[in-house]
């Protein structure tokens, strides 16, 4: 992520801690503070927020580093034997040395 995706998704989750408080304790966290949801600071407030929403929904669209990365490694044969011995099965019986 760089620098603008960063600003930008902290303003949504400032965004979206406001509306949290709002949803549940109907308190406007955002309008207490810069003098009600008219004032012009709030509006510009509100609209860095919605500015940092749209930067963010590229976020949803690019592919994870890892799983990126685990798409390499399911084209690799990778081979989980010991470096030792092989491993014996003890269900399986040996009828030669029986004999």
């Amino acid at each position: 992520m760089n620098t603008i995706q960063r600003i930008a998704l902290a303003l949504v989750i400032i965004g979206a801690i406001n509306w949290g408080l709002i949803g549940l304790f109907q308190f406007d966290l955002v309008a207490s503070i810069f003098g009600g949801q008219d004032a012009p600071l709030s509006r510009v407030i509100y609209t860095l927020v919605g500015i940092g929403a749209l930067c963010c929904l590229p976020l949803l669209f690019t592919p994870l580093a890892d799983e990126d990365n685990r798409g390499a490694e399911r084209e690799r044969n990778l081979a989980y034997s010991t470096e030792f011995a092989e491993e014996n099965n003890p269900y399986e019986f040996d009828n030669d040395k029986e004999k």
